[in-house]
């Protein structure tokens, strides 16, 4: 079947009992077994439930995986993936990265004993340089964020099999849609499900698919043992976006093109970065990696200090001052005091997030 198909479909039978198209959500949270000992197909909601498991089947069947399992936000997914790491582990990131995704390895690993370091994951060579003997895990973003970089998945995974490491891309921004890094050799898939998947600001959740099934079963052996399952009406609400995800993220790519071209015409406008124009430094790896088009996000510095830069998100009549992404509504923030603000200042500096007192950027998530 088609990638529309399979997202109106998988996971997504009638229900037997009533006839009804929509299979209902199940909110219980045990269930009645036949037996003490013997098998049944559901016993306690945290280990899983019909509703759930109806949209990690979708997930898993439009990422091309073994096995979805869904997450109560974008960063419980996050963390449930790192558990894979030990204390005495390395783990490789990319510079242009999710800010809670930073904090997280930053603030967090990093005083549980896993060392953390961050490379410009558009340069392999450097990659491949970055790696030590304690590395175990490659993070990459195929569309950073916020300066939306391209990151080249299957050059990473061919370094990734030469060290023995994990790969896991954070696909938030490109989504299934546009690129499927399991199929470029990518190990794990990430997504914040709160963005162009649910696609409608009304959920929190996230989700993580494996490429084999042994691993998917021992990222959800983490997941039972932790408890960071996304719930019964967010798990639902996620296989309505579905069915609409292909139709949305080609139409905000288009939009976000013409938007992009647009603002390279302005002569306030320092720089735009959208993989989808000629000039950026990835146009070729993104018009080889992605289909159909380059992501809903544009980023652009604008020529002005932090005061001008307030008074364009505050002042725009469509375009709503918020954090987050990929739902129908259009967005605008700054990141260096919003979605990034946790960095540390000399961290925003290093990875090119311009700081706001001298140089102006700001992103926008296009309807």
């Amino acid at each position: 079947m088609e990638f529309r198909t399979r997202a109106i479909h998988v996971g997504q039978e009638p229900d037997p009992t009533s006839g009804a198209v929509v299979p209902p959500v199940q909110l219980a949270s045990t269930f009645v077994l036949p037996t003490a000992d013997g098998p049944a197909d559901y016993d306690y909601a945290r280990t899983g439930s019909p509703t759930r498991h109806a949209f990690e089947a979708v997930l898993a069947s439009l990422d091309g995986g073994q096995r979805a399992i869904a997450y109560a936000s974008g960063m419980a997914a996050t963390h449930g993936v790192t558990m894979l790491l030990k204390p005495g582990d390395h783990l490789l990131t990319g510079t242009d990265i999710y800010g809670g995704s930073w904090r997280l390895f930053n603030n967090v690993l990093a005083e549980q004993g896993i060392s953390v370091s961050a490379v410009d994951t558009t340069d392999l060579e450097a990659i491949r340089k970055a790696v030590r003997p304690e590395t175990r895990m490659l993070w990459i973003e195929p569309i950073g964020n916020p300066l939306l970089s391209v990151t080249d998945v299957a050059g990473c995974a061919a370094i990734a099999r030469e060290a023995d490491l994990l790969l896991v891309a954070d696909n938030t921004l490109a989504t299934p849609v546009l690129c499927r890094p399991l199929e470029l050799g990518a190990d794990i898939v990430m997504h914040s499900a709160t963005k162009y998947i649910g696609g409608h600001s009304d959920l929190l959740g996230g989700v993580v698919v494996a490429r084999d099934a042994e691993m998917g079963q021992r990222l959800h052996w983490l997941q039972n043992a932790t408890g960071g399952v996304m719930g019964p009406l967010e798990s639902f609400l996620c296989c309505r976006g579905v069915k609409t995800l292909e139709l949305r993220v080609l139409a905000q790519s288009a939009t976000a093109s013409r938007l992009a071209s647009w603002l390279q015409e302005q002569p306030q406008v320092r720089r735009v970065h959208y993989p989808g124009l000629a000039s950026h430094p990835g146009y070729e790896t993104a018009a080889r990696q992605f289909q159909g088009g380059f992501g809903g996000m544009v980023s652009f510095e604008i020529d002005g200090d932090v005061a001008a830069a307030q008074r364009v998100v505050e002042s725009t009549k469509l375009f709503q001052l918020a954090v987050s992404l990929g739902a129908v509504e259009s967005l605008i923030e700054l990141p260096a005091v919003m979605s990034h603000g946790s960095y540390a200042p000399e961290a925003r500096r290093a990875v090119g997030i311009s700081e706001i007192s001298d140089q102006s950027e700001f992103s926008k998530s296009s309807d």
